[in-house]
């Protein structure tokens, strides 16, 4: 059985807070040690962006508020939260907010444009620009430690709460290149042209997701996952020296909270992901599970990976898919999720009738 996080076999301290601990046979908790599914029981499904756009719930609330006003207000975005569970009956909620929020306390204020996504208006240039970045502590982001404290209530013990936090490089594309990119040029050339700099910048990220994941976990999260959505653009060598050592810093920061480690195009980086430290790597939709299975440490827990647009296929399509998902992660411990996030458009109707065919095992 994997042994990666030993820690993973007890969870107790970090639940008294606010929340129901979750049993010892809870299916997540269960995967995360390493454990494979028995047969004829389904392994725990939840999906990445699961509460947001597509719902019709959290649409109606968005005609009332912005982004930032839901993620910021603790009733609105706990409402968000356990929307999906309600509706969908998955074995997870997860924390509804940005990877950028902590950025706002750091210095590094962003805006939403229509069209565009975030938007920083000053995005990082200079080595001066990086020191003027503040290290925050947790009680600068209260605001989501209150969200999680009234999700945790509730939640039954059968369904885990999963915080988030952005890897630090994905952070640091979005401050240099000033939001979405497409071929991050300005990110790549600070990191070789100014090594010192870019160091100096995931050093102060990495010590604000400690602090950030600390709050999340005394405020009720029983598993934490860590999204370094654009390292899939980075070779395996530029990985290993710049990027890697601060994702094993934060999981080494984290020694008793099951953990998982998600990034998009990442297949060429799976067996370095795997040396980090957390206790389960998630997979996108461009490499099969089995394939998976052969790069990262025998046992290891993967999460994944139905590509998120099937589910704007026909319904039988979608099903067909996550049949398949579902074989080829029975080889060893899996939890059952998309390759990335859910899109706007995706019916909800056909999301329901996957975790139902999940769950029928």
């Amino acid at each position: 059985m994997y042994q990666g996080r030993k820690a993973v076999e007890s969870d107790d301290s970090k639940a008294e807070c606010c929340n129901p601990v979750l049993s010892p046979d809870n299916r997540l908790l269960r995967t995360l040690r390493g454990e494979v599914a028995k047969p004829g029981e389904p392994p725990p499904i939840w999906f990445m962006r699961q509460a947001g756009r597509y719902l019709p719930e959290y649409r109606a609330l968005r005609e009332k508020h912005d982004f930032l006003t839901l993620a910021r207000t603790p009733e609105l975005a706990c409402e968000v939260t356990l929307q999906p569970v309600r509706r969908l009956g998955v074995d997870a909620a997860i924390l509804f907010a940005d990877i950028l929020l902590p950025l706002l306390p750091m210095g590094a204020p962003f805006r939403f444009a229509a069209g565009e996504g975030p938007v920083f208006d000053a995005p990082l240039a200079s080595r001066a620009d990086v020191e003027r970045l503040r290290i925050i502590d947790g009680p600068e982001m209260s605001y989501v430690g209150e969200t999680l404290r009234l999700v945790a209530r509730e939640l039954s013990s059968v369904t885990a709460l999963i915080g988030f936090a952005g890897a630090p490089f994905t952070l640091a594309s979005y401050l240099v290149e000033g939001g979405h990119s497409r071929d991050f040029r300005k990110v790549k050339q600070l990191m070789w042209s100014e090594p010192d700099t870019f160091r100096l910048l995931m050093e102060k990220l990495t010590e604000t997701t400690i602090r950030y994941l600390a709050l999340q976990i005394s405020s009720g999260a029983q598993v934490i996952q860590l999204f370094d959505s654009w390292a899939g653009i980075l070779s395996a060598e530029d990985y290993a020296r710049h990027v890697l050592p601060h994702s094993r810093r934060i999981f080494e920061a984290l020694p008793q909270t099951p953990t998982l480690h998600f990034g998009v195009d990442t297949a060429s980086l799976l067996p370095l992901m795997a040396t980090a430290g957390a206790t389960a790597l998630g997979v996108d939709w461009r490499l099969s599970l089995i394939t998976a299975r052969e790069l990262v440490p025998k046992g290891m827990p993967l999460q994944g990976n139905l590509d998120p647009l099937l589910l704007l296929a026909p319904a039988e399509v979608a099903l067909s898919e996550a049949r398949r998902v579902l074989a080829e992660g029975s080889s060893g411990p899996h939890i059952f999720n998309t390759g990335h996030g859910l899109v706007p458009e995706t019916p909800p109707d056909t999301v329901k009738r996957v975790v139902d065919l999940v769950h029928e095992g």
